[in-house]
């Protein structure tokens, strides 16, 4: 079982890397959106410290939302899905490897970016680590709640804008605790509240989102 996930997700990221167009358009639309708000605003150093947490994670989590539709659109195209519906392993098994995979393509990268973005906020070194960490703690779970909508949208016209419809308010307490911890740092309550709660959303959707979205890909299947 574990071999089959590896493989699924050694799969996944070689077809990501062979589609490098579609990694770097999440890429690319992360940073231009949290570069233009510093344009927007102006130069005024303590107003974009104030914004710079909450403007990187909503550019994060929409970047997030415009890869939700290859999760599964592609092995559904092909018919891959089915045969994953019919292997020996648990399609919520295969759901959590395809997430994963996901989330190291068009997670990952975000948040590797977002101290060298933040600069352009002028947001003080000391409060990277958090930032840091919030999003490495919630990107993952944007991932899994995604993946959940991105199934029960599977195949359906217009399914992106049902999508969004679906997973947006889902994102909200995910954003409010994760663009939090910075403030709440910068604030000097401290971000250890924020970044548990974060850890805690996680937890619980790595336990159910995968079950979920397999009930959701048999019910969309058939």
């Amino acid at each position: 079982m574990l071999a089959t996930l590896r493989c699924v997700i050694h799969r996944d990221l070689l077809l990501a890397m062979r589609q490098r167009s579609d990694v770097l358009t999440v890429l690319l639309f992360f940073v231009i959106v949290v570069s233009l708000f510093p344009l927007g605003v102006g130069p005024e150093p303590g107003l974009l410290r104030t914004i710079a947490p909450g403007v990187i994670w909503v550019a994060a989590l929409l970047a997030s939302m415009l890869a939700l539709n290859r999760v599964f659109a592609a092995d559904h195209a092909d018919g891959t899905l089915e045969q994953m519906l019919l292997s020996a392993t648990p399609l919520g098994l295969v759901v959590a490897a395809k997430v994963a995979a996901h989330w190291l393509v068009s997670g990952l990268p975000l948040v590797l970016l977002a101290p060298v973005l933040a600069l352009q906020f002028d947001l003080p070194q000391a409060y990277f680590g958090v930032l840091v960490l919030s999003l490495l703690l919630g990107t993952p779970v944007l991932s899994l709640i995604g993946a959940i909508g991105a199934a029960l949208t599977l195949g359906l016209r217009g399914g992106g804008a049902l999508l969004a419809l679906l997973v947006l308010p889902l994102y909200v307490p995910v954003l409010i605790i994760g663009a939090g911890a910075v403030e709440a740092m910068a604030s000097g309550v401290g971000a250890q509240a924020h970044l548990l709660l974060l850890a805690a959303f996680l937890v619980v959707a790595a336990a159910f989102a995968p079950w979920v979205a397999a009930v959701a890909l048999r019910i969309s299947l058939e």
